[in-house]
């Protein structure tokens, strides 16, 4: 297979930096850049807000709460210090029981927020095409003492909500979404935001919408927003008379202030992003041995990550090799997930005996690439050069036999 290479690239003779070839990018290429586009102005904001009275939890966060609420078409936003805050307070707030399903091929914080309530994480499969959680699998994974689903949208792009809240609703239990990745992202025409019973972003300086650190809670229930509002400050609602045990999920008016920095050219960034992930299935399309998870073309996804599946027995090398090789070329890359939630010794126990064969596939092969607004066409064409001169030279596992003309 070491002659099917893209028809764009000559690579005989130009050695990959491992095998002691000039490096791709010698000062580096990282996974993620973030990007403020008006760094003077958000400098003056945080001034104004260190010298005023309030620092956490006041009128700059109500503004990014109403910003985000109208952005993503729902009732409430509920602004807290992570996503995974997030999580535990919605699975609090809404006095979710017994075990919820989730997916495996997912950060583990998925799985955090559900175990740190006291409740028990059960693992379904993912769909083979998407990667997301397969609403058959989910069916098949219901027992009596299952509640609540916790699905996640991966790499920004929307799972199958239609499916899963058919589920939902056919055995008559609770629905969310770890939108971690999803700040920006439409099913059909529909902003993820408002599936379920209530959606959960982060605002980590890796996803779209960012504010150095901090979470958003989306959802159309009153009474749950509500929950949610007291639940990030203790559980206490004003009066010191804790309704139920919350945490300190504030967040402050600082982070706040670089979201809604962050907001300005929000929707030219997630434009650019996926131009730049359309280069990347030109360019990387041809090569054998690598396929990307299925986005719908009805969809958007905010690309949080540009991510391949790598098929050893086609590619030649396997994804951790790959991603070993693109190091020494510069190129930062991510192993998510790998291992999956329910493969890592935290969770061992809880999933003992789970059969998740197309997640522990997934968790092989998934390598994610560079992908920030700033890259230009160029930068993803020398990261395909790079990726098609390391299966020319090493994908028959005799590292250098090329060049040395054997």
């Amino acid at each position: 297979m070491r002659d099917q290479v893209p028809t764009w690239i000559d690579v005989r003779g130009d050695l990959p930096a491992v095998l002691g070839g000039e490096p791709a990018f010698p000062h580096g290429m990282p996974l993620a850049r973030p990007r403020i586009a008006n760094p003077a102005a958000l400098a003056r904001e945080l001034e104004r807000i260190v010298s005023g009275e309030t620092l956490t939890n006041g009128p700059t966060v109500r503004r990014l709460e109403e910003r985000a609420a109208e952005y993503l078409g729902v009732s409430h936003c509920v602004a807290v210090a992570s996503c995974t805050a997030g999580l535990m307070l919605v699975l609090r707030a809404a006095e979710v029981t017994g075990d919820v399903i989730i997916p495996s091929f997912t950060f583990a914080a998925t799985a955090h927020a559900v175990a740190w309530n006291g409740l028990r994480p059960v693992f379904a499969d993912v769909d083979a095409q998407t990667l997301t959680l397969a609403p058959e699998a989910v069916e098949r994974t219901v027992g009596v003492r299952v509640s609540a689903i916790l699905a996640t949208h991966l790499y920004g792009a929307p799972c199958d909500v239609e499916g899963l809240s058919s589920v939902a609703s056919r055995n008559g239990i609770a629905l969310f979404f770890d939108a971690a990745h999803g700040f920006g992202a439409r099913r059909e025409e529909t902003m993820v935001g408002g599936f379920g019973a209530a959606e959960v972003f982060s605002l980590t300086p890796t996803k779209t919408l960012i504010a150095a650190e901090g979470g958003i809670i989306a959802t159309n229930d009153d009474l749950l927003a509500e929950r949610c509002r007291i639940g990030r400050n203790y559980g206490n609602p004003g009066d010191y008379d804790c309704r139920f045990v919350g945490l300190n999920g504030r967040m402050s008016e600082l982070h706040a202030a670089v979201a809604l920095a962050s907001f300005e050219d929000l929707e030219e960034r997630i434009s650019r992003r996926n131009e730049l992930a359309g280069t990347f299935r030109k360019v990387l399309g041809e090569i054998p041995g690598v396929r990307f998870p299925l986005v719908r073309d009805i969809d958007r996804s905010t690309y949080k990550d540009l991510s391949i599946l790598v098929d050893e027995l086609e590619f030649g090398l396997s994804a951790d090799a790959l991603a070993e090789a693109l190091a020494a070329e510069g190129i930062e890359t991510r192993r998510y997930y790998s291992p999956p939630v329910h493969r890592m010794r935290a969770y061992r126990s809880t999933a003992s005996g789970a059969e998740l064969p197309v997640t522990d596939a997934a968790a092989r092969e998934a390598l994610s690439l560079p992908l920030w607004t700033e890259m230009t066409e160029g930068h993803v064409e020398r990261i395909g050069e790079a990726v098609v001169r390391i299966r020319t030279h090493l994908g028959d596992g005799r590292p250098g036999e090329e060049a040395q003309g054997t």
